[in-house]
């Protein structure tokens, strides 16, 4: 009877031989529901037991709208300066040095244009892997220059927005892109070229305050955290709490703010479809 029982006790596997599972394999969502990151990835990085979104980038999002992943990008190399020789726990250069290398991104945000179900469309994505998705002249130049080739050919511009506000080391330079961007999105408008702005989680500070909400149609992925000042600093300043689902992109569309949500699984269709009927 000894097929079923151990005759050698003890661990005998040499500890060079022995096989561990490689990291970033699995995904747990915050309900607790675990998924091969494989089917995750084919499921456009949506879980289909609770369909949590997950927070993804612009390589994930380019790989998802762009036909066949097939796109060109604009100002890839353009990088911030140091204009207020700021220094918190460490120079401002050398922060974005160490970020950039970390991501392997040049900044928070990347703009590209290609075709989306044969459309040509120009597509501004934020990654808030950079800094939190703030927002500095980098920012602000690229999502400029994205409208600028919008208007030159005459294509329609997507804004995917994921940030936590504007980027303290540039102050000033930083505020200063809200204004830019905004009176670069009037003349999309006054050319009638469609904005489409895509909220996604978290969007928050100077971003929600400009260009993420002037779009010809403002958007929301499920559950995203959709504000502008966070909830502790609105309670204690009303002095009130606040309703369930505060800034819950669902609480945000209740209230007027937005126009639709849309599942990441359906976002390409979706938009196509959205603007076969505008433009």
């Amino acid at each position: 009877m000894a097929w079923f029982k151990r005759q050698d006790k003890g661990i005998n596997t040499p500890t060079e031989k022995k096989k561990e599972a490689p990291d970033g394999l699995w995904y747990k969502t915050p309900s607790g529901n675990i998924i091969h990151m494989r089917e995750l990835k084919n499921n456009a990085y949506v879980c289909p037991d609770d369909d949590y979104h997950v927070r993804i980038g612009s390589k994930e999002y380019f790989e998802i709208l762009f036909d066949d992943n097939q796109f060109t990008e604009l100002d890839a190399e353009l990088t911030s300066g140091d204009p207020l020789k700021f220094i918190d726990t460490k120079k401002y250069p050398e922060r974005i040095a160490a970020t950039q290398k970390k991501t392997e991104l040049k900044d928070a945000v990347r703009t590209a244009y290609g075709k989306m179900n044969g459309r040509e469309i120009t597509i501004c994505c934020m990654d808030f892997a950079f800094i939190g998705g703030s927002m500095g002249s980098v920012v602000g130049e690229k999502i400029a220059r994205g409208i600028n080739h919008s208007l030159k050919k005459k294509v329609p511009f997507l804004m995917i927005s994921k940030s936590g506000g504007a980027r303290m080391m540039e102050a000033g330079f930083s505020l200063m892109q809200m204004a830019k961007t905004s009176a670069r999105l009037a003349l999309l408008s006054e050319a009638k070229i469609p904005y489409i702005s895509l909220l996604t989680d978290p969007t928050t500070g100077g971003v929600t305050a400009s260009y993420a909400m002037l779009g010809d149609f403002n958007i929301a992925e499920p559950g995203a955290l959709i504000g502008f000042a966070g909830p502790r600093v609105i309670r204690e300043t009303i002095g009130k709490d606040l309703p369930k689902g505060f800034q819950s992109a669902e609480f945000v569309k209740d209230h007027g703010f937005l126009d639709f949500i849309v599942d990441r699984r359906q976002l390409k269709s979706k938009l196509t479809s959205l603007l076969k009927i505008i433009y």
